[in-house]
């Protein structure tokens, strides 16, 4: 037992690392996405962050972490960058003269010079309204209906009556077979 070595590729902890670090589902929950920790969400393409930026710093000055804050509350949760992505962004854009870096109570808080009002004023809409529009309908927004669901269920659960459990079952049943047979149509209308 103790003689060979024990590999973690399968059942519980898999994934390229190996070890327990992960959880069973390698950090996805047991449905996987799109019901799991990752995935669900619109990709985001690089050239977007660097227009977020633009357009947030049009309305106002604001620092690294403020941005992030604000593009996740702008989508709905659908999209937080990484500081991995603004802070580099905002490097680039500083570079090339379209923002500026002001310390400012211990904080770097970023502005647009008169070149990157100009570009910002070119930009047809916010990538985050774009995004919005893509998280509509996508997994993400269905994750979102699922989970309410499962807390409306959670609320009958511990505290309906016999027949408003009941009544509740009969509706999860309904909807399982109307789910499945969305999934049975051949998709055209």
């Amino acid at each position: 037992m103790f003689g060979h070595s024990m590999h973690f590729h399968g059942g519980f902890g898999g994934g390229p690392r190996g070890g327990w670090q992960r959880g069973r589902w390698g950090g996805a929950g047991p449905w996987g996405p799109p019901f799991g920790a990752r995935g669900g969400g619109p990709r985001v393409r690089r050239g977007n962050v660097r227009a977020a930026i633009l357009a947030l710093l049009a309305e106002r000055p604001m620092h690294g972490y403020e941005m992030i804050q604000e593009l996740e509350a702008r989508t709905d949760g659908l999209w937080r960058p990484s500081a991995g992505s603004i802070y580099p962004t905002l490097q680039l854009l500083e570079d090339e003269g379209l923002v500026t870096g002001e310390k400012s109570e211990g904080k770097r808080r970023f502005s647009l010079t008169d070149a990157g009002r100009s570009v910002a004023e070119e930009l047809e809409r916010p990538p985050w309204e774009e995004l919005a529009d893509q998280g509509e309908g996508h997994a993400s927004s269905l994750r979102d209906s699922a989970f309410q669901l499962g807390a409306a269920i959670m609320q009958v659960a511990r505290t309906g009556s016999e027949d408003q459990i009941a009544k509740t079952r009969e509706i999860l049943n309904d909807a399982r077979r109307r789910v499945y047979a969305v999934l049975g149509e051949d998709g055209e209308a």
